[in-house]
């Protein structure tokens, strides 16, 4: 087993590496804003039997900034020189929000390193009214800083009785969005706005195993996107968490996490 290890990479992304050293490689990839702390309750259910790393995207948490103006292939890439460094030849990226757009663009430039995908509360094709509107709301961003619109987007992603029951873990998220580089979560919200763009019938077609989950209550991923995403990627699989928001896999981790589980005991030998 691997002990739980922090790291910053040569390229200055900050990584925790745990887990049996030898099985399969399952590589956390979390949303605008946040940081890798999102998955400790993932980690603590799957490094018993896998090898899991969680990690900062550029700009976010304790990593560097992006190399270049972000967008998806400056994620992806960023990745992929991970993976190299650790001597990982294919892992299943597990991405949330912005980060199920990076993992379907790892797969369409890199599918011979990905064993599979799961996706979890991303965006996907909107109506051209929608992607109007969100493009509008990426660029005022700088106008009113990160908090001018902190409290409708913490609406958005937690349930009103999850908000209320847990103050402490709300705060902490707060204090996640708040720290991050203004100029940096202006560029990643924006890939997060435009970015579904060059994901709509992937070129190349995905053909790798595959599960899309959203939750029912998702304003921004919604169900109809999930369903969306599914059908451009032959054989996935689409579930959709009752009653949920955009944050539905902190407020029932085990919602996610036991169909998770099942999607890998089913593609991994």
């Amino acid at each position: 087993m691997i002990k739980p290890m922090n790291s910053i990479s040569t390229n200055g992304t900050s990584y925790q590496i745990s887990g049996a050293a030898h099985a399969d490689t399952l590589l956390f990839i979390h949303g605008l804003g946040l940081n890798r702390q999102i998955w400790a309750h993932y980690i603590n259910a799957f490094e018993q039997d896998y090898r899991v790393i969680s990690y900062d995207l550029f700009g976010h948490g304790e990593s560097a900034a992006p190399p270049r103006k972000a967008d998806l292939s400056v994620y992806s890439k960023q990745i992929i020189m991970l993976m190299d460094e650790l001597n990982i030849d294919r892992a299943v990226l597990i991405g949330f929000s912005l980060g199920g757009m990076i993992n379907r663009r790892v797969a369409m430039n890199h599918p011979d390193r990905v064993s599979a995908l799961v996706i979890l509360n991303s965006p996907h094709e909107r109506t051209p009214e929608a992607q109007r509107l969100v493009e509008e709301r990426a660029k005022d961003t700088p106008s009113g800083g990160i908090a001018a619109t902190l409290d409708a987007t913490i609406e958005r992603w937690f349930t009103e009785s999850y908000r209320q029951q847990n103050p402490e873990y709300i705060q902490q998220v707060r204090d996640w969005i708040l720290s991050n580089n203004p100029a940096h979560y202006n560029d990643a919200r924006r890939v997060l706005a435009t970015g579904v763009i060059e994901l709509i019938d992937p070129q190349p077609p995905i053909t790798i195993p595959t599960l899309v989950i959203t939750c029912e209550n998702d304003s921004g991923s919604t169900p109809h996107m999930s369903l969306g995403i599914a059908s451009e990627i032959g054989n996935a699989e689409t579930l959709i968490v009752k009653r949920l928001k955009h944050m539905g896999l902190v407020e029932r981790p085990e919602l996610f996490i036991d169909p998770i589980t099942r999607f890998l005991k089913s593609i991994l030998l």
